[in-house]
């Protein structure tokens, strides 16, 4: 089969595709035929080794690419009852130490990973929700806020972000979204109460304007660190969704980062939501599997709305 592979570190023109040994399930996994594969900024800075510079990854000659995966499950191993061949399913490849990712024909993971893809959506709309979707989710539990309280969301016009806004809405939170003076609508329609556009001048200062005391809570997607924790009040509860961006936790704010974990239960809650859409799953463009480099490029530029998806 083919699989897309780095064998060392740099631009999107290291990224090789190979032929594989199509791999085999193991005890408790399955393996899934790829429909679709979603290219994220983690797969980037994967891509360039700034992972391994980071002691996140143990070194190795060849290294996997891709986390989310939509497709069909065409074996499994034994041990599985919860998933048969022929079933339509999302999963989240979580770990950084294996030789293969979602970037290729077939993909082997653990059948807790895994959940049922939401009835009725294309694979390449589906592909954008287990990373994103989880990620946003576990902030969100990180940060415990009870129903009626307040939550800045940085980046709400992102991937996560914008999952994190009706994720927030659907637990009773009041939003405050952070985002392009061009998003206003698009945040608004997600459910944000309030908007910030990233260019303010002082954006706590702004979301205080709004929220006087401060928000009791920031999920902070666009990784603007301490310049968001300006914004939430004295001991209040903080989530950064990048390794590096949590600030200190000045005047008792409780700091946290989140480390997105696969969790085939609380994909499937995900799953149920998309397909009665109350989440929007948004794809930016699409390419072949061949076409990995070009979508990293194109990733690079930014400025998209959504995720980009490799169709193998």
């Amino acid at each position: 089969m083919r699989a897309v592979v780095v064998r060392r570190f740099g631009g999107p023109e290291v990224l090789e595709l190979v032929e594989v040994p199509v791999p085999e399930p193991g005890p408790g996994q399955v393996r899934i035929r790829v429909e679709a594969a979603t290219v994220n900024p983690v797969d980037a800075v994967t891509r360039s080794g700034v992972l391994a510079g980071a002691g996140l990854m143990a070194p190795r000659d060849t290294v996997g690419v891709g986390w989310d995966v939509a497709g069909t499950v065409d074996l499994v191993g034994p041990g599985v009852t919860g998933f048969a061949a022929g079933d339509r399913v999302i999963g989240l490849r979580d770990r950084l130490d294996v030789p293969l990712g979602a970037y290729a024909d077939h993909l082997v993971l653990d059948a807790v990973a895994v959940a049922p893809a939401p009835a009725g959506v294309p694979a390449a709309e589906a592909a954008t929700l287990p990373l994103n979707g989880l990620t946003a989710v576990q902030a969100l539990d990180l940060l415990g806020l009870p129903a009626g309280a307040t939550l800045l969301v940085t980046g709400a016009a992102g991937a996560v972000g914008g999952f994190a806004v009706e994720l927030a809405v659907l637990r009773d939170l009041r939003v405050v979204a952070l985002a392009g003076a061009g998003d206003a609508a698009a945040v608004r329609a997600l459910g944000a109460e309030w908007f910030v556009p990233r260019d303010a001048a002082d954006p706590a200062a702004a979301v205080r304007a709004l929220v006087p005391g401060g928000v009791d809570g920031v999920l902070d997607a666009a990784l603007l660190g301490v310049t968001a924790l300006g914004a939430v009040r004295n001991r209040g509860a903080f989530v950064a969704v990048s390794a590096g961006a949590a600030p200190l936790g000045l005047r008792g704010v409780r700091v946290e980062q989140v480390w997105v974990a696969a969790d085939g239960a609380a994909l499937a809650e995900l799953s149920a939501l998309a397909e009665r859409k109350a989440l929007t799953l948004r794809v930016a463009g699409t390419h072949p599997l061949e076409g990995a480099a070009d979508a990293h490029r194109r990733l690079a530029g930014g400025g998209l709305r959504g995720r980009l998806v490799l169709l193998p």
